[in-house]
């Protein structure tokens, strides 16, 4: 009877809605009962947040906008079926294209140089904050949800309910990035083999502790020698005990900038980033918005031991233990390479691709047995011998929305109001369910994906876990992230390449990064183009007088302890 009532009150409330908005709302209808369920409102709340979108869009009818975003499902879910939806219920056209991440970040870059209107809105990742906050070229959400864009700000869009908002905030408090979708670096691995009693037996009496998911580097380093050397092969198929990527391009400067500097223990400790230090290795003191500097003689860790020591591991491990060719491949063709079936574990797994690697048996993913059931987990990723409890263990990727203030306004409105949409509790959980990068607690703890977990591998009991604040994004020690971040890729590249040690490529990339740094510093307090919050750089030292001492952590005697392992099921009884 409710449920009838409920629905002859939505009816009634459609006849008093003009003309055009009706045949909006039976294209609402029409989107929520085919495509989008489930969803965390009730069908009355989805068709009432709908009515909203319909309103709010009528004096952009018939405009078209262009947005960007990089290449993965999520995105793709966007931009083939959500902008048809938003199109039919709003009647604004949305071009949504799709590029690699490199080229995003080269039109965001771009835009702020130029103050060309390129694109109407951007899904840049949150590591720009800190850039974002300090050009003051991007629009400040907070502000503009309060006052210009207020009449385009959706009474129902939660904020709080976004587990990753803290990612798109600034040092000055302001949101300056609205989340879109978000993923993790885990750790992979192949459970079936793991959980081999013969397997396990020889594991043991070759390294004196059990096979199990690696806790340090240590004992991800024997798992990768042990099933490339030692098990060699399994059913048939050769089998290697690591899976990376090495191509010199952008993505693989982001292989080392997305926190693996500090999975190696290279920064300070503090949460959502390091302080003094971060995972980038700059330094930047508590309670300032100045970066000092990345080399360890001026107070930075970029070229520190720990530092030194993570880039020769990655390079180690692509050598050593990883399938011919790897070292050849960049992000986007090595991590659904994992599907081919010969890896036993990576240490630094994308979440972002969970949707590749649950797909069936029969579209090429050989991780699935023939009735779909996963052969494989993602757990926690193992930590390096510099690394101390209270600090960062992985990196989170917030996709998130950003507005430019080159964007005329009418258009910055109309691309908000799409940005909302895509993220609107009426579409969110359909979506993540689609992409699997979940954004919304709401969505999480939906009782669908309750259903769905023991066929996600552990993303579900990941991302309900308390753990997962200890998996951030760039932090804001970064003062201009595309200018900086594309000196990582080419210097990396020259590890891989033979041409210089990990000592001098780390040396190469600290210099460069302060060099870099030192021209920002002279901008800022010549014109104020960071807001006096540009870098701030402290005079060069003896590295001595840093190292240990409150900068650069000290060379450790033995950079290989004991290997540590635990019991998957103890993890998941952890993250519950």
């Amino acid at each position: 009877m409710k449920a009838h009532l409920k629905a002859s009150v939505a009816a009634i409330a459609l006849l008093w809605l003009p003309g055009q908005a009706m045949a909006d709302m039976a294209a609402a209808e029409k989107w929520i009962d085919a495509e989008f369920q489930p969803s965390s409102l009730s069908r009355e709340e989805q068709l009432s947040e709908m009515e909203w979108f319909i309103k709010a869009a009528e004096p952009f009818a018939g405009m078209e906008i262009n947005v960007l975003s990089e290449t993965i499902p999520t995105h793709s879910y966007e931009s083939e079926t959500l902008t048809k939806a938003f199109e039919e219920i709003t009647g604004i056209k949305v071009n949504h294209q799709l590029l690699g991440e490199g080229e995003v970040v080269q039109a965001v870059q771009t835009q702020m140089q130029t103050n060309r209107n390129l694109y109407d809105a951007y899904v840049n990742d949150a590591d720009l904050v800190g850039t974002h906050s300090r050009l003051q070229s991007a629009v400040n959400l907070t502000d503009w949800m309060e006052g210009e864009g207020k009449d385009v700000t959706s009474p129902t869009l939660d904020l709080d309910d976004f587990i990753g908002i803290a990612s798109g905030t600034g040092p000055d408090g302001k949101l300056w990035q609205l989340p879109d979708q978000q993923f993790a670096n885990l750790y992979w691995f192949r459970k079936d083999w793991f959980d081999r009693p013969e397997l396990k037996e020889q594991f043991k009496a070759k390294y004196g502790y059990e096979l199990g998911v690696p806790v340090n580097w240590s004992a991800y380093e024997d798992i990768a020698d042990f099933f490339t050397n030692d098990v060699k092969e399994i059913d048939g198929v050769r089998v290697y005990g690591h899976m990376d990527y090495g191509k010199r391009a952008p993505d693989l400067g982001w292989r080392m900038t997305d926190a693996w500097l500090s999975m190696a223990g290279a920064g300070s400790k503090g949460l959502p980033n390091g302080r003094p230090i971060d995972e980038w290795g700059i330094r930047m003191e508590e309670g300032s918005c100045n970066p000092a500097g990345a080399s360890v003689s001026r107070g930075g860790a970029a070229n520190g031991p720990a530092a030194v020591y993570a880039i020769r591991k990655w390079d180690e491990w692509l050598r050593q233990y990883a399938p011919p060719g790897a070292a050849d491949l960049d992000f986007y063709q090595s991590l659904p390479a994992l599907s081919q079936g010969n890896v036993a574990q990576q240490i630094f797994w994308y979440t972002a691709f969970t949707a590749d690697m649950v797909k069936a048996k029969g579209e090429g993913n050989n991780t699935v047995d023939d009735e779909g059931n996963l052969l494989w987990k993602m757990a926690p990723s193992p930590h390096g011998p510099y690394w101390e409890e209270g600090m960062k263990l992985g990196y989170q990727d917030v996709g998130s929305w950003t507005l430019f203030k080159s964007t005329p306004v009418d258009r910055r409105k109309a691309a908000w109001l799409y940005a909302q949409f895509v993220t609107s509790k009426t579409i969110d959980v359909k979506k993540s369910h689609v992409g699997l990068t979940i954004v919304r607690d709401s969505t999480v703890n939906h009782e669908s994906f309750t259903e769905r977990s023991p066929k996600l591998g552990g993303l579900v009991e990941f991302y309900r876990s308390p753990d997962r604040v200890l998996w951030t994004d760039t932090g804001v020690n970064v003062p201009d992230y595309p200018k900086l971040a594309q000196i990582w890729w080419q210097q990396i590249g020259d590890v891989n390449s033979g041409a210089f040690t990990p000592q001098e490529a780390m040396d190469r990339l600290a210099a460069e990064m302060d060099i870099t740094m030192a021209r920002m510093q002279a901008a800022d307090e010549g014109a104020n183009v960071y807001g006096g919050c540009g870098p701030r750089l402290n005079e060069e030292k003896d590295p001595s007088e840093w190292i240990g001492k409150g900068g650069a952590k000290a060379k450790l005697e033995n950079e290989k302890p004991q290997g540590e392992t635990i019991v998957y099921e103890e993890i998941v009884k952890r993250w519950q």
